[in-house]
């Protein structure tokens, strides 16, 4: 790989982990839903899929026509698909910072709140009234939690009222302890972007004709 390619690749990566790395270290719980977790992760490897099968598929003859430009309906296909995905999947919140025993009682005040006749099995939670099912699955090693839909039969609206009142509850929870994973995020993410800035710095000559390959010049 040389080193333009390495740039576009690692680039949304490294902004991906500093990301991740941010919110880890924060002291209060960060929820967020599975359709921008989504989308979050498919910018992260947007640069691989640039430098991979987009490239090797690239149109040369639609190339040789539009040259550079021959890149915009390629980009406008990965966001396409990247959508698709986003509308297929069902819902889902995570929530970081937070542990199972400081998420317990917040997830059971709201259920209980919102739908009198919601019932608790195990982890898994279902609020008829509300026409929401969903599992609690927690990462201890990363301090993390997600609420999965069960089920085909889920109500958005009940989905949305669950995350706007789960985020009230989560914005009075006492602070957590740094989570010593965030430091790693950050370093990893400081340690591809001191790479890219060197590659950058030392391959000056070789990123331009990369770039002026990379768009037909």
């Amino acid at each position: 790989m040389d080193t333009l390619h390495f740039c576009i690749a690692i680039l949304p990566v490294s902004v991906y982990l500093l990301l991740i790395g941010l919110i880890n270290l924060s002291p209060r719980p960060f929820l967020t839903t599975g359709t921008r977790d989504l989308g979050a992760l498919a910018l992260a490897v947007s640069g691989f899929a640039i430098t991979g099968p987009m490239e090797l598929f690239l149109p040369e003859s639609a190339a040789s026509i539009l040259h550079g430009w021959v890149w915009l309906p390629l980009l406008l296909l990965y966001v396409i698909l990247v959508t698709l995905a986003v509308l297929l999947m069902r819902p889902r919140l995570i929530i970081y910072n937070v542990t199972a025993d400081r998420l317990q009682p917040l997830l059971e005040q709201v259920v209980s709140e919102l739908d009198a006749a919601s019932r608790w099995a195990g982890n898994s939670v279902e609020m008829p009234n509300l026409g929401v099912q969903f599992a609690v699955e927690s990462y201890a090693g990363m301090r993390n939690a997600t609420l999965s839909s069960i089920g085909p039969d889920q109500d958005l609206d009940g989905w949305h009222r669950l995350r706007q009142r789960l985020q009230t509850q989560l914005a009075t929870a006492t602070r957590m302890p740094l989570n010593p994973r965030g430091f790693s995020f950050l370093f990893l993410a400081m340690m591809l972007a001191a790479g890219i800035v060197y590659s950058l710095l030392t391959d000056k000559q070789e990123i331009a004709q990369a770039v002026r390959q990379m768009l037909r010049m």
